[in-house]
């Protein structure tokens, strides 16, 4: 009951949100005559042909609510080969981590509430929704990426560091569509009703950090409108080996994409 309770919880930050957030500021025009999309793809590309160590953070809060439900994702991705696994947790909850295996089209998933303890659910991958606003799918790392190549309006924010090293910042938006994009019709839906409220320009912000390598090392989207919704993903280690197998058929239940196959 607790894990529904929190599920719950976290479903009604989509449905609530009512106010407008903060604008960003318009004085920067200067530095947006340039758009530097092409750069956000080429590393996004250069990306996408490597394996990498990631991390994830997915922050959920409504404006009118104190509390900050965050989810964080760890592990190792081939994102040339389609294979990774991942562990995901609810922070604070109590809960077990959730295990994810990436094999091709097909995710496993152990710790699911749809299956009993000790069996892994599997799910189409190129098929699977999304419940939250801003999180992918089955929280795969590469709809994440394919949402940042839709940037627009990119701009070049200088320098940072990321992983100890410097990365220049590019920041830009992304459309309605592309957020919302593979989302679960219910989820869509609230997120139409808040665009008709706030009006056409309800902008999801984009941020991209690229290496001197050329890679595209950590993504954000963020949208603050009545509810706060942010997501980070870090890429490391490059090249990293990456064990990713189908669990023993005997203990993989196949479910829908309409049953709820993680935690939360």
């Amino acid at each position: 009951m607790r894990r529904a309770r929190l599920v719950s919880a976290a479903v009604l930050l989509l449905c609530t949100a009512c106010s407008s957030g903060a604008d960003r500021d318009s004085g920067e025009g200067a530095k947006k005559a340039v758009d530097h999309g092409a750069a956000v793809r080429a590393a996004i590309e250069r990306t996408s042909a490597d394996s990498a160590r990631v991390e994830e953070k997915i922050e959920l809060r409504s404006t009118d609510s104190p509390t900050t439900y965050v989810l964080t994702i760890a592990g190792a991705f081939d994102l040339a080969g389609d294979r990774g696994r991942l562990t995901v947790e609810i922070e604070d909850s109590g809960m077990d981590p959730v295990e994810e295996v990436f094999v091709g089209d097909t995710v496993y998933v152990r710790g699911s509430q749809a299956v009993d303890e000790g069996e892994w659910a599997s799910a189409d991958r190129s098929e699977a929704l999304s419940r939250y606003f801003l999180r992918a799918p089955l929280n795969d790392p590469e709809h994440l990426l394919r949402q940042m190549k839709a940037m627009r309006q990119v701009s070049n924010e200088g320098e940072e560091q990321v992983n100890g090293a410097p990365a220049v910042h590019y920041r830009g938006t992304i459309d309605h569509a592309t957020a919302t994009y593979r989302m679960t019709t219910q989820t869509k839906q609230g997120m139409d009703k808040l665009r008709k409220k706030l009006g056409d320009d309800m902008p999801v912000y984009a941020d991209v950090w690229v290496d001197g390598k050329g890679r595209a090392v950590q993504a954000r989207l963020s949208f603050f409108g009545g509810m706060r919704a942010m997501t980070t993903m870090t890429l490391s280690d490059f090249g990293t080996s990456v064990k990713a197998e189908a669990p023993p058929a005997r203990l993989v239940v196949p479910v829908t994409v309409g049953e709820d196959v993680l935690l939360a």
